[in-house]
């Protein structure tokens, strides 16, 4: 049973909103001020929230302000219920976050049908997406249908890339996000010196060129693909509507978005703290999960001894004298010029 908090200082009002609500099967509970009502969504975790505006103690928009910056309330649909029908107010709620406004007087199926919209659409964003092309397809979808979106008419564009080709360059201005929904891409640096640092590898799931995006600056990197590759990009005008216009959807994007930084962060700390064999363990292990299609695959490593050395963060020689001491110890093959790492767990214990 769906739990419900009505807040609302007028009685009659009140009562009439929770027995419309109990007799269409809904658990109700109410309060008759702002500040009891924001102290009872925390402690009993509603399933959605009605709430009246012009209240004493605490108004509707304090309640708001109040459980939106509560990590255990934000994520509650929240419907404001008024005698104002001043567009002003309106907006104003809107832009504070709210889910829906209804205009007092009511009747019972305007009511119920708010209701069951912001329960059936609280469901829906409740939803795990894989990191993957369909995760993300599907994570779109749901955000464009939802209504509280606004998104590229046209759907999203995919774009085909040739190995070697960039995808974006230092200096330039980002136009939008990019997804990886086949093959490798890489990210780098050229120093001063012009020796290029890999800073990333991004694989099908991956988001990447997110930072310029968010900071409104040029690259600071260059995005070029390893091997034939897919991007989807998604619109600078899209992102940053998944991203400012509502709460729920935004951190569904925001959790898609950062699946793979816990994993860019421990590598940076292997490159900063390890030795070059360990580093290049660390390497190995980091581009082999990249080029796997699934668990217990032995992927051949289409990566060049310069991009790998990238990748570690050490000198081209030093790599091969390295690969050559895992080749001794059986840890990887060479195939064709092609890396394959036949021990993957041997390589793990080195990093310990």
């Amino acid at each position: 049973m769906k739990k419900v908090l009505v807040i609302e200082d007028n009685k009659a009002v009140r009562d009439n909103i929770e027995e419309i609500l109990e007799l269409a099967g809904y658990q109700v509970l109410c309060s008759e001020n702002g500040k009891e009502g924001a102290d009872k969504a925390i402690k009993e975790s509603p399933d959605l929230i009605i709430c009246d505006i012009m209240m004493p103690v605490l108004d509707g928009y304090g309640v708001l302000h109040l459980l939106s910056k509560n990590v255990k309330t934000s994520a509650i649909p929240f419907i404001f219920l008024t005698a104002k029908a001043d567009r002003v107010d309106f907006r104003k709620g809107m832009e504070m976050g709210a889910d829906d406004y209804i205009t007092k007087p009511f009747d019972g199926v305007e009511l119920l049908n708010a209701v069951e919209t912001r329960l059936k659409k609280a469901e829906i964003w409740k939803t795990e997406y894989a990191s993957n092309t369909e995760g993300v397809n599907s994570f779109l979808k749901e955000a464009k249908s939802s209504g509280n979106v606004s998104l590229a008419d046209a759907g999203q564009e995919h774009r085909n890339f040739k190995k070697k080709q960039a995808v974006y360059e230092q200096g330039q201005r980002p136009v939008a996000l990019y997804f990886v929904s086949k093959g490798v891409i890489k990210t780098f640096r050229i120093s001063d010196a012009g020796k290029e640092l890999i800073t990333a590898i991004c694989k099908e799931g991956d988001f990447f060129g997110y930072t310029p995006l968010l900071e409104e600056t040029t690259y600071k990197d260059n995005a070029e693909a390893l091997e034939d590759a897919q991007v989807m990009l998604i619109p600078k005008t899209d992102f940053f509507n998944l991203i400012n216009t509502d709460a729920a959807i935004s951190k569904k994007f925001i959790k898609l978005l950062s699946s793979n930084l816990a994993e860019k962060e421990e590598h940076l700390l292997h490159l900063a703290y390890n030795s070059v064999r360990k580093r290049v363990a660390d390497g190995l292990l980091h581009v082999n999960d990249k080029y796997k299609k699934n668990p217990g695959d032995k992927p051949k490593l289409e990566i060049s001894r310069e991009n790998l050395a990238q990748v570690v963060g050490t000198a081209t020689e030093s790599l091969i004298r390295v690969l050559s001491d895992f080749k001794s110890e059986k840890l990887i093959e060479l195939q064709d010029g092609k890396i394959v790492v036949i021990n993957e767990a041997k390589l793990k214990s080195l990093l310990n």
